[in-house]
């Protein structure tokens, strides 16, 4: 399948893993850095287990500074997990448009985001395509697993550290189970009539606790797991919310 007929075919069936775990079911760019210092990453999820499927956007500033936009409420959206490390989180329409079957573009009207995303398969990502899937449904499970899974991947795709298992902000631990992957070839992006400039690799590869942002954009079809929120153990911190 294409990009384009997976992801349709992600929000005709909604479907979510079976488990114990707060589950997501869907797909995003995992970061992508630009040359102004600018951080954009993507994740939709057609199907969540804590709420609504959702459209959310994470943005960092130069300094570091990181918010969220999401089209749901965020105490059921990213920032139930990373928002102890967000300077703002907005509730504020997403549009997500496909362009064509591998190309698709983001629209935050309210901030002024227009953000076009064009994606390639690789043989490096059609490698590590059918390598995932010839790993049984156990292995995506596996903490071990997953940490080789992150070391490969960090090292053929040219993404310096890459983390498939850890603990977020908030204090949840997480599982990411990248399914299907294809290489971004070209992205452009504005806010606020400003250019974030190409893609380009960051001085200084950034994070949110456990997870580090790759240095090189890739768009991923597949599910995460996070530990069931308690409120004795993790925090409940969503930074301030905009309407």
């Amino acid at each position: 399948m294409t990009p384009r007929a997976l992801a349709q075919k992600l929000e005709a069936e909604r479907s979510l893993p079976t488990g114990s775990e707060e589950r997501f079911n869907g797909f995003g760019v995992m970061g992508l850095p630009f040359s102004s210092g600018h951080v954009l990453a993507l994740r939709r999820f057609p199907a969540s287990s804590v709420g609504a499927g959702y459209t959310s956007v994470w943005h960092r500033l130069p300094n570091q500074s990181w918010s969220f936009y999401a089209d749901t409420d965020p105490h059921y959206s990213c920032t139930r997990y990373f928002g102890k490390k967000a300077a703002h989180t907005y509730k504020t329409p997403v549009i997500l448009n496909w362009q064509d079957d591998y190309s698709f573009e983001v629209n935050i009207e309210s901030v002024g985001l227009t953000w076009f995303v064009n994606v390639q398969a690789t043989p490096v990502t059609i490698a590590m395509n059918a390598l995932g899937s010839l790993l049984p449904a156990q292995a995506w499970k596996s903490d071990s697993i997953l940490k080789l899974m992150g070391k490969v991947a960090g090292t053929v795709l040219g993404l310096q550290k890459v983390n498939l298992t850890g603990t977020v902000p908030n204090g949840q631990h997480f599982k990411a189970n990248p399914k299907i992957m294809w290489a971004i070839k070209e992205s452009h992006a504005t806010i606020a009539g400003h250019d974030l400039g190409v893609p380009a690799i960051l001085p200084q590869q950034t994070h949110l606790q456990d997870f580090w942002i790759p240095q090189h954009g890739l768009l991923v079809f597949g599910q995460a797991y996070f530990t069931p929120f308690d409120p004795l153990k993790h925090s409940a911190a969503i930074s301030s919310t905009d309407q």
